[in-house]
């Protein structure tokens, strides 16, 4: 398999899309379980089919680029394939130096928007952290910690270190990155709405931006047609998060608001097979989750 990604990351993005997009609808043909979530979450959200259909050929894509991404040499920068939208935000944020919290929906390539900040706009002594949940195949954990140790780039794991880690980096006047739309780890999320339906949510965005006074801003990485490269996106996160214990499901709403907002924008290029309204180990949903 390791032989296998090699190979691809020496192929040309334009070449990975158009292998990416059959082996998406493979991946939807073969899978029913897949299918019925992709439905599912799409009409949940109000999507129509005509705007949701493209999304099953860019998640192939999401597959197919990553080798290109994760491999592609330390010293070699993704450079003219990148252009940029609201950069200014993210430069006024850094200039503020109170910390960067990056909010990123499973939207686009997101794997794309935290190398492209970091070759940009950080170095080792002050580098992007972003958060990461360490696959479980041992030899992709291995890809991925040796894909992502880049100049620029720090990577915290899904626990209470990496939680740690963050705030450190924040208090630093440092930018961290996330995706607010992952479901949690048992016991570090609340149930708040998406798109309609109750759905459980983490609380690290919220908790981050308050404990640190934080500048929040969304960032996705849009993906370009025929191999031409990404577009990454910055707009301002605007709602306030009240304050308190007790507000932490109005936090996490307010959130889950802000990411709907962004998929809204693009909803061609959202993940609508990710498992968003999993259920947690430890129970069930309350009684208006079922509703």
């Amino acid at each position: 398999m390791l032989r296998l990604v090699r190979w691809l990351s020496r192929r040309s993005l334009r070449l990975l899309h158009a292998i990416g997009a059959p082996l998406g609808w493979l991946t939807w043909a073969v899978s029913p379980t897949y299918r019925q979530r992709f439905a599912a979450n799409a009409a949940q959200a109000g999507v129509a089919w005509a705007e949701a259909r493209p999304a099953i050929a860019e998640a192939g894509r999401l597959v197919l680029e990553l080798p290109f991404l994760w491999l592609r040499p330390s010293d070699v920068p993704i450079g003219p394939r990148l252009a940029w939208q609201g950069e200014a935000l993210l430069e006024a944020a850094l200039a503020e130096g109170r910390g960067v919290v990056l909010l990123t929906p499973h939207m686009g390539c997101f794997e794309v928007t935290a190398q492209a900040i970091a070759q940009r706009y950080c170095s080792a002594e002050k580098p992007i952290t972003v958060l990461y949940r360490p696959a479980r195949k041992a030899w992709l954990r291995e890809l991925e910690e040796e894909s992502r140790a880049r100049p620029g780039l720090a990577t915290a794991p899904a626990s209470l270190a990496g939680v740690r880690q963050m705030i450190r980096a924040l208090r630093r006047g440092e930018a961290v990155g996330l995706l607010p739309d992952q479901v949690p780890p048992d016991g570090m999320g609340v149930w708040a709405p998406f798109f309609g339906r109750e759905a459980y949510t983490m609380t690290l965005a919220a908790r981050l931006i308050q404990q640190t006074g934080a500048v929040a801003l969304l960032t996705w990485g849009e993906r370009l047609p025929h191999g031409a490269g990404y577009t990454v996106h910055f707009l301002p996160f605007d709602e306030v998060l009240p304050p308190g214990a007790e507000a932490q499901a109005e936090c996490a709403a307010i959130v889950n608001r802000a990411m709907e907002r962004l998929i809204r924008q693009r909803p061609q290029q959202y993940l609508w097979g990710y498992h968003r309204y999993k259920q947690p180990r430890d129970g069930s949903p309350p009684a208006a989750a079922n509703d």
